[in-house]
């Protein structure tokens, strides 16, 4: 069958068939290369997470599923009246069942769940973060930026600070400043914004690269000076993308501020650290179900604004 095919396309086809063939074959020797190293690789990972545990670590894998078993609480509607406060009929006197105890009163009736007041700060931490790291990169982009900026010396002084910016992790970066500042929300801000400076910073000055410079090059025929050509040639073009990339921000900042805030920082995530360690099951289902709700809403609010600003053509497929 396959002489008769080579022989049915001619030399030129036979030739092109073959070299198709030979790329067929490296392509799953490379796939069989792959998934080896990757089998390699997993294997030496279990065995150092193995040795470095005392031989623990798988002795104790099995058990994985126990801890999630745990979580299951003794009524599925100890997780509603854990998340809005409300008193459980299983109260004890301790800190188990101690719901209302969180409460967050404004008027002597009117009351805000304790997880809803810890999960509005850490969405304010995020929103603060992002605001600070939007302003900063804003300007920094353009001096980073190769078609804005000749001089290549301020322009590789520029990005540098902003890899140097995004280099570490929010959390590294918090736990440093918690031990300066203590504990508490601020150092948590200054963590996400520091990184969030960096990262917006790289995202937009790619962002003006790209960029027609057609409007940039009339102004500077005109004799329109830098900060002309950045507010009039340039910001109109590269604000939607800005804005888009700022609301994607937003969302990875939930996340960093929910972690952050199990180590200190505040927020949700120090309530959530020490529900788990506690054993407090209910707690724990209330805070992952409305973290859960939270990240979502927050995920959807942010497409829909993106979609707003940048339009719909930029969420269609091109055919």
């Amino acid at each position: 069958m396959g002489m008769a095919t080579t022989q049915t396309l001619g030399e030129g086809g036979a030739l092109i068939e073959r070299h198709w063939r030979e790329l067929a074959g490296k392509r799953r020797l490379y796939t069989l290369i792959g998934f080896a190293i990757f089998a390699i690789a997993l294997s030496g990972s279990l065995w150092f997470a193995n040795d470095s545990n005392s031989g623990k670590f798988l002795d104790r894998l099995p058990y994985l599923f126990d801890f999630i078993g745990e979580l299951v609480p003794r009524d599925p509607w100890e997780i509603f009246r854990a998340m809005f406060d409300l008193p459980s009929p299983y109260d004890d006197g301790s800190f188990k069942y101690n719901y209302p105890d969180g409460r967050y009163y404004i008027t002597s009736n009117i009351y805000i769940p304790e997880y809803f007041y810890k999960m509005i700060e850490t969405v304010n931490i995020a929103i603060f973060s992002t605001l600070i790291g939007l302003v900063i990169g804003f300007p920094l982009s353009f001096f980073a930026a190769r078609n804005m900026m000749p001089n290549p010396f301020v322009r590789g002084f520029v990005r540098r600070v902003m890899e140097v910016l995004r280099a570490f992790p929010e959390v590294v970066i918090a736990g440093f400043f918690l031990a300066i500042l203590s504990l508490g929300p601020i150092p948590a801000i200054i963590a996400v914004a520091i990184h969030t400076i960096g990262a917006l910073g790289k995202m937009f000055y790619e962002v003006i690269e790209n960029a027609d410079m057609k409007p940039d090059e009339g102004l500077r025929a005109s004799g329109g000076n830098w900060i002309e050509r950045v507010r009039f040639g340039m910001v109109p073009q590269v604000m939607p993308n800005f804005a888009s990339y700022a609301l994607l921000r937003l969302e990875i900042n939930v996340r960093a501020s929910t972690i952050i805030g199990a180590v200190g920082g505040g927020g949700i995530g120090e309530l959530l650290r020490l529900s788990i360690s506690q054993g407090h099951e209910a707690k724990t289902l209330a805070i992952m179900l409305l973290l859960f709700i939270t990240i979502i809403s927050v995920d959807q609010f942010s497409a829909w604004l993106r979609q707003r600003l940048t339009g719909d053509h930029a969420f269609q497929l091109v055919h």
